[in-house]
């Protein structure tokens, strides 16, 4: 498997089981011929399954693994009986021993972030990771982060976000430098928590490759107002599940609209192309996957109710942050923050020692 790109995947995650995540996969595998896979799991359930695809077969390597870690495990319970033997566990431990590229799991939410904080370490001057989703929008795509990983964070953690995120931006969008806001209740400077206001205040006086624009609000997300929306895991993850929540609900109306007479089904025939590609747009599967941001790896997080489409469109998204130098990068622009922040705080005491 030297010199293709390399990804681990936690084969007994999600809720529906190995047979969606190897579906997935091998739907994945059509997109992406060149990738190599290393599958972890229950041998005597896997070995059927992963037959029946036989790219899947040709193209990955089979580790068996004891323990599956349950969707409802406590992270605490996950960590204490999933260490090293879980197929989780050492799905993550394969990027830090460097077999693998990134890590892709549809399982445990919590359990997951909890193993690979552990396996993977936080980089240098990172407090708290994050994970980070591309939210689809009018102009495109756009980075949300955190959705999930960090609950109320403080001003440090905003901008470190910012800075993970615009670093990711410049990876994915291949943007030199992206423009970035800080979700808040308004746009006036006067109002949202003060965390949410002396982060702004950093971010507006930093000197970092991005394109602050201040604060943004909830209805900015649908319109892509900047290519970095930064907020607490919270605020971010409630966010993320009202917008997909309404994408199905809006589907499930349109369906039902087209249904009621016979004049709107004849209007479907004629218009059935600009409904399939609203359809496609709308749809969750196309953008699943999370970023785990922030840790001396890369991990992928898909939703654990996705479906083989979906779990192709998260090892889509390990594809492209598997052949990034994503966490390299995040490295270079934090140390060169931290080198402003120290460098201004230096400044400072001299000031205030010549005032003296």
């Amino acid at each position: 498997m030297s010199g293709s790109l390399t990804i681990s995947i936690d084969a007994m995650g999600g809720d529906s089981g190995p047979e969606v995540v190897i579906a997935g996969a091998a739907l994945g595998l059509e997109r992406n011929p060149e990738v190599r896979l290393l599958l972890f799991g229950d041998e005597a359930r896997l070995r059927p399954i992963i037959e029946g695809y036989p790219r899947v077969a040709a193209a990955s390597r089979l580790v068996h693994c004891d323990v599956a870690v349950a969707m409802d495990a406590k992270p605490s319970q996950a960590l204490r009986h999933g260490r090293r033997v879980s197929g989780m566990w050492q799905t993550i431990e394969a990027v830090k021993e460097g077999r693998a590229n990134v890590a892709l799991s549809a399982g445990n939410t919590g359990a997951l972030m909890a193993m690979a904080h552990f396996v993977l370490k936080t980089m240098p001057g990172i407090a708290r990771p994050a994970i980070a989703a591309l939210w689809p929008t009018l102009r495109g795509e756009s980075i949300v982060l955190d959705v999930g990983a960090t609950v109320g964070a403080d001003a440090r953690q905003l901008v470190e976000f910012a800075v993970m995120g615009e670093a990711m931006a410049r990876v994915v969008f291949g943007l030199s430098k992206p423009s970035v806001g800080l979700i808040n209740v308004g746009v006036e400077e006067v109002k949202g928590l003060g965390e949410v206001k002396e982060a702004g205040r950093r971010l507006r006086a930093s000197r970092l490759p991005i394109d602050y624009l201040g604060f943004v609000e909830g209805d900015d997300l649908g319109k892509g107002t900047v290519d970095v929306f930064v907020t607490e895991g919270f605020t971010g993850n409630i966010a993320l599940k009202t917008a997909e929540g309404t994408a199905r609900q809006i589907g499930s109306y349109l369906k039902q609209a087209l249904k009621r007479s016979l004049m709107s089904r004849i209007g479907y025939l004629f218009a059935r192309g600009a409904f399939r590609a609203l359809t496609e747009k709308m749809d969750p599967r196309s953008s699943n996957g999370g970023v785990f941001l922030g840790l001396n790896g890369i991990v992928i997080k898909s939703h654990g109710s996705a479906d083989a489409m979906g779990f192709a469109s998260s090892m889509d998204l390990a594809v492209d942050m598997g052949r990034s130098d994503l966490v390299a990068r995040i490295a270079r622009d934090l140390a060169a923050y931290h080198r402003e922040v120290e460098a201004d705080g230096a400044d400072k005491s001299v000031s205030e020692g010549n005032k003296g």
